[in-house]
């Protein structure tokens, strides 16, 4: 579990995030969403140390982040997996190489026990047979199986995820998405997803975070979402949920334009 408490975070003088707290369940998929400026990616890289708060605590299962010395935060980032937004592939490695690098980088392990851990964590997201191949060769979508078996090579705690159906079509999305649900119950993680897809929202939002201009406005889970007062929030919902409609029936249908009433 994260616990994020009462977090301020300012650039040059302007508040990105005012006294934000949030729990983050262990075993969960944790959604943070709101509009693009909002704070939820400050959010997100004030948890994992990318950005450091003026003022609060982060606690990870209890351990509080910020008054760790330099030895104890590299401890920790040894139990913390990312997923970024553009995969972050190295283009020289082939599959089988990038899943490994975490692997050489941060364990003791031999070359037998560290491809024997690749190959274990590239067959779990089904990618068993591409281990040969390089990121150029292989689509976004499996890219993206790449980056999440990277990620789990370590057997981390916790996960954090930024976007990471940007840039994917809404079927792939969608797989890459219970792929995530998926990991993140059978190996009991805190996994933290910063999205804006509200397809996400509705599929795998067990715990959401709502930030609106710094602030955390609304928690709750996919089941409430639609019951919310929140004003902002359902602007939000609403807004997003429809533009992805059209986007998909674009898709979809091969139209260039969107649909529009005849009547």
């Amino acid at each position: 579990m994260i616990e994020v408490k009462n977090i301020t975070k300012s650039f040059d003088g302007k508040t990105i995030l005012h006294d934000v707290s949030a729990t983050f369940y262990t075993g969960k998929t944790n959604l943070i969403i709101g509009q693009s400026g909002s704070g939820k990616t400050v959010l997100m890289k004030s948890i994992v140390g990318l950005v450091t708060p003026e003022q609060g605590e982060i606690l990870y299962d209890g351990r509080d982040f910020l008054k760790m010395d330099s030895r104890q935060v590299k401890d920790l980032r040894k139990e913390i997996g990312m997923l970024f937004q553009g995969s972050a592939l190295f283009d020289s490695e082939t599959v089988l190489g990038n899943v490994m690098f975490p692997l050489m980088m941060f364990t003791s392990m031999t070359q037998g026990e560290m491809l024997d851990r690749a190959r274990f964590c590239l067959e779990r997201v089904n990618l068993q047979g591409a281990e040969n191949k390089y990121p150029s060769e292989i689509s976004g979508g499996m890219q993206k199986r790449v980056a999440i078996a990277r990620a789990i090579a370590l057997n981390p705690k916790y996960l954090f995820c930024d976007e990471p159906n940007s840039g994917l079509d809404p079927r792939t999305s969608i797989l890459i998405d219970e792929l995530l649900h998926d990991i993140t119950h059978e190996y009991n993680i805190t996994t933290i997803i910063n999205t804006h897809d509200m397809n996400s929202v509705l599929g795998i939002g067990e715990n959401i975070v709502f930030i609106n201009k710094g602030r955390r406005e609304w928690i709750g889970d996919k089941k409430r979402i639609f019951t919310t007062t929140n004003e902002a929030l359902n602007d939000f919902v609403f807004a997003t949920r429809l533009f992805q409609q059209v986007k998909d029936y674009i898709i979809s249908e091969g139209h260039t334009n969107p649909p529009h009433d005849t009547d």
